[in-house]
């Protein structure tokens, strides 16, 4: 399975993937009333990049990650927080404990989840008024604008699945999508609050970034290989070796109801 893929390179995941905006962490925070009493439940934390946020508030905080090496890495990574738990576990088997949590946490792994589980569980776990929290995250136009246009030919020439003409679209054209939520009779008031972030990356930044997609390590070698070497040299060649990319995150909050 593709979500798998990441648990191949766990440290360059770590190494390699950006955090997300101190905005969104204290949007989350005040939205959620996150504090050291908080029992927070994060599900596909990766390595930490966001558990280390609510893990500074001084919650209790129960991490369910798929991947072992994923693991292992955000144990590692956490070992300053003794009040974080990083579980090795499938979320949709995982069995929940009786204690309800306060918040229910996922950023950048909710579309890895069973459709058929992630709302419902997550309902479960949570206390009246707790809060579910789901962090997604876009690829944007904006930053280096020419070189992603100029990127898709390469993809082109070398990811046979790549749509012709393919172009990223601005913020304002990526419509949100909370019908999930909406659906659910035990969630409500969900809101959506959007921020952008760009980064720059040098092209070795940008390499390793590609390389924990799971997308990128689907390909055969020799056309991943081949991509990255075309994406390389217009990096190197075209834009004084290199690049912003430009984020969306959505974080998206729902309030558990009364039963």
């Amino acid at each position: 399975m593709l979500r798998d893929t990441f648990n191949e390179v766990a440290e360059l995941y770590d190494k390699a993937r950006p955090g997300y905006p101190p905005a969104l962490v204290g949007e989350l925070a005040r939205v959620t009333g996150l504090g050291p009493d908080s029992r927070v439940l994060e599900v596909g934390p990766g390595t930490g990049q966001l558990t280390r946020a609510l893990a500074r508030f001084g919650c209790h905080v129960t991490a369910v990650e798929l991947g072992d090496a994923m693991a292992a890495v955000a144990r590692r990574r956490l070992g300053g927080f003794p009040r974080v738990d990083v579980r090795t576990a499938e979320f949709e088997r995982w069995p929940l404990p009786e204690e309800p949590f306060d918040l229910v946490a996922c950023a950048t792994a909710f579309h890895w989840i069973d459709p058929a589980v992630r709302v419902e569980k997550a309902a479960d776990a949570l206390r009246a008024g707790g809060h579910f929290a789901v962090v997604v995250t876009h690829h944007v136009a904006g930053g280096t604008t020419d070189f992603f246009a100029r990127a898709q030919e390469c993809y082109e020439r070398w990811d046979p699945a790549t749509p012709p003409g393919l172009r990223l679209r601005p913020s304002s054209e990526i419509p949100s999508d909370t019908e999930e939520f909406e659906g659910c009779p035990r969630l409500a008031d969900v809101t959506v609050t959007r921020f952008e972030q760009d980064i720059t990356h040098t092209a070795d930044q940008y390499i390793d970034v590609l390389l924990t997609y799971s997308g990128h390590r689907a390909l055969d070698s020799t056309r991943r290989e081949g991509l990255l070497a075309c994406l390389r040299d217009l990096i190197e060649t075209r834009h004084d070796g290199r690049v912003t990319k430009r984020y969306l995150h959505e974080l998206i909050v729902a309030t558990r109801v009364a039963p």
